[in-house]
This record gives structure tokens, C-alpha cells and sequence, in this order.
């Protein structure tokens, strides 16, 4: 993992869940503003699932478990999908705030990512 990378990722994601969150308690229904702060958040994890297959080629390895690293990736990636969808086939306030809650999981879990990557020891 790259660092400024992580917490470039981290600064998205909490703020998006934070903006979702924020909307769902004012009663907003899911719209695009919503779904599209889902959407940054998948497309960098995408580019995290690149950077943590091209890493190892340039000497960067994990400490931890690599297998542990791509399970939590590939969840993470699905999280935010899933949540676009829910929240449009049910399309209410809850949605919004589900949409905001699995940005913040997506955070909870990348920070786990560094921890596995930086700091264990294998």
C-alpha cells in the first residue's frame, strides 16, 4: 500500500459516509450526489486493488498476510456496489444512510488493510 495513497482513500470515504449519513437524516432520498460519493469510493478501490498487485513487482510487499489483504480488499470492494444497489430498488432515507455507513465500513477496512500490509509480521 501507499501511504498518502491510504489516507487519500481514508479522507474520501469518511467524508462521503459523513455526506450520506448527513442526508439520510435530513430525509433525503438516494440521488446522484449520493450514489456518485459511493461511486468515488469503488473507483479508489479499483486503484488500490492495482497498486496492491503491481506493489510486490517493486519491492513494497505485505508483512501480513497477504491472503488476509486481498480478502479484506475484494469485501471492500464489494460493499459500495452493493449498497448502490440496495439503495436503488428501496429507494427511502435508510437507503441513503446505508449508502453512508458502507463508506465508513470501506474506511474501518482500509485502515485494516494498512495495518496487515505495514505493520505485521508474517
Amino acid at each position: 500500500m501507499i501511504e498518502w495513497f491510504l489516507w487519500l482513500q481514508l479522507a474520501v470515504a469518511v467524508g462521503a459516509g459523513a455526506f450520506c449519513l448527513m442526508m439520510g437524516v435530513l430525509g433525503r432520498l438516494p440521488n446522484d450526489f449520493t450514489i456518485g460519493a459511493a461511486l468515488v469510493v469503488e473507483v479508489l478501490l479499483i486503484a488500490q486493488l492495482v497498486v496492491s498487485i503491481v506493489a510486490p513487482a517493486f519491492g513494497n510487499v505485505a508483512s501480513g498476510s497477504t491472503l488476509e489483504f486481498y480478502t479484506y480488499l475484494v469485501s471492500a470492494i464489494v460493499i459500495s456496489p452493493a449498497a448502490a444497489f440496495w439503495s436503488l430498488i428501496e429507494r427511502n432515507r435508510w437507503s441513503t444512510v446505508i449508502l453512508g455507513v458502507a463508506c465508513l465500513a470501506v474506511a474501518v477496512m482500509l485502515y485494516r488493510m494498512n495495518q496487515i500490509w505495514v505493520f505485521q509480521v508474517a
